[in-house]
């Protein structure tokens, strides 16, 4: 991936948020959106920048977008960004390079600025809904921190399976049940046993948890019978996301034998309103995780030059927790977890290339998922499940309250950003959702 002149440190924006050190979407970034400006009224597309959203359906009607592609423009007056993503990384690319020459505070006086500036709302002032109309959603197991510790608890003798490090291990999630940001998320019911040999039980899930993830939406797809090689993985990829996938551990180590994840992970999936495109991380690539001289090395499909050197991305990762009672005293969130996006064993490419290595065929506006981001340190476990360590070990928060697993009212807040000296820090927003009692 190359870099141009929206990548340039040294742009500025016209929208003075954009300047804010901190700030998530500075020019560098504008990522891809969907918003409702009131109750009622279809959902239009938007970039953000600063605290502000240039909605592009207006801008598309406005002209200002005048001599991209057709497909582009009409794109751009869509409810969703499938349409949008479904033109491609050069369709997404074009737009990008249009959108920063727009917002550029060079010669951004007069006339133009005021249009422009016409065509902008506050965050403040919209709803956001889910950028993309999902109709397949499928989730990897991609960490092997999360899947060595995970294997700690229930195989201490066996904890990583011998497949692991030769596929990437996924489940296919329910498309349905995924939610934007900022939507509250029901404790489920189920069956739980409190022996593995039973008999179950039916009631609330007493063991809510969240996964800190990494999501991606597919742009042009493959026809149903073709694969994707690694080589041109990227090519297949519109951008990235932030993704709470919600578990019941209770209900999930009932029912996973024999066939894994079913309703204890498909009642919710949370993921972030704004899609961060590989166009706006390219400053951030950096070495896929090295493989150990102990480690086998990857089958020839999934093993490219390109991936390992350039096949991950500089994430930094973090889970914020508020509980009911901290809101009720005005106390902010405090952080669970702090991690990164690198050590994650199979890149984003590779879990793409093994999803159509049978000939699945990927569809525009699909997500696929990264599985629980965790690292080596118990502050980088990407779920309460390692950091309470299956319940035995609660955390105690400032306020004295303690958690083993979730409790009703808890909200769970996902962060990601990336930063590198010589480029301008850009970031995925926030992922957020409250848990709510069972009905």
């Amino acid at each position: 991936m190359t870099l141009d002149a929206t990548h340039d440190p040294a742009l500025r924006s016209w929208v003075p948020a954009a300047q804010v050190a901190g700030t998530d979407f500075p020019i560098q970034n504008l990522p891809l959106g969907a918003f409702v400006l009131g109750e009622g009224q279809a959902a239009r597309l938007g970039v953000a920048i600063g605290d502000r959203i240039l909605d592009l359906t207006r801008a598309a009607e406005s002209g200002l977008l005048d001599g991209l592609h057709t497909a582009v423009v009409e794109a751009c007056a869509a409810e969703s960004l499938t349409p949008l993503l479904a033109t491609g990384r050069g369709g997404l690319k074009a737009l990008r390079g249009r959108v920063s020459a727009l917002l550029n505070a060079e010669g951004a006086e007069g006339a133009r600025a005021r249009v422009v500036g016409a065509l902008t709302v506050a965050m403040a002032d919209v709803q956001m809904v889910l950028p993309a109309t999902i109709g397949d959603y499928t989730d990897f197991y991609a960490s092997i921190d999360h899947a060595t510790n995970v294997g700690s608890m229930f195989r201490p003798d066996n904890p990583l399976l011998p497949n692991y490090r030769h596929v990437p291990i996924g489940y296919h999630g329910r498309a349905s049940s995924i939610v934007v940001s900022g939507t509250p998320v029901r404790r489920p019911q189920g069956q739980t046993a409190a022996k593995p040999e039973g008999p179950p039980t039916f009631g609330p899930s007493a063991r809510m948890d969240y996964e800190l993830e990494v999501g991606a939406f597919i742009a042009s797809g493959n026809v149903l019978g073709n694969t994707i090689p690694l080589g041109e993985a990227e090519h297949f990829l519109g951008g990235l996301v932030l993704v709470n996938d919600w578990s019941a551990r209770d209900l999930q180590s009932w029912e996973y034998q024999p066939l894994g994840p079913f309703l204890a992970k498909n009642f919710a999936t949370t993921v972030s309103p704004w899609v961060v495109t590989l166009d706006a991380l390219a400053p951030f690539r950096l070495p896929a995780r090295a493989r150990g001289s102990d480690e086998p090395t990857p089958l020839p499909y999934l093993d490219d030059a390109h991936d390992r050197n350039a096949g991950g991305f500089g994430l930094t990762l973090e889970v914020w927790l508020r509980t009911a009672a901290m809101r009720e005293t005005g106390e902010a969130a405090v952080r669970l977890s702090h991690g990164d996006f690198t050590r994650m064993y199979w890149t984003l490419g590779q879990l793409l290339t093994h999803h159509a290595s049978n000939g699945c065929n990927l569809r525009p506006g699909d997500l696929i998922a990264s599985g629980t981001v965790s690292g080596p340190t118990k502050e980088s476990r990407g779920s309460m499940l390692e950091l309470a360590w299956r319940g035995t070990e609660p955390i105690t928060l400032p306020n004295g309250e303690t958690r083993a697993f979730l409790a009703d009212g808890d909200e769970v807040i996902l962060r990601g950003w990336c930063e590198r000296a010589g480029a301008v820090r850009i970031g995925l927003g926030e992922c957020r959702g409250v848990l709510l009692a069972a009905e």
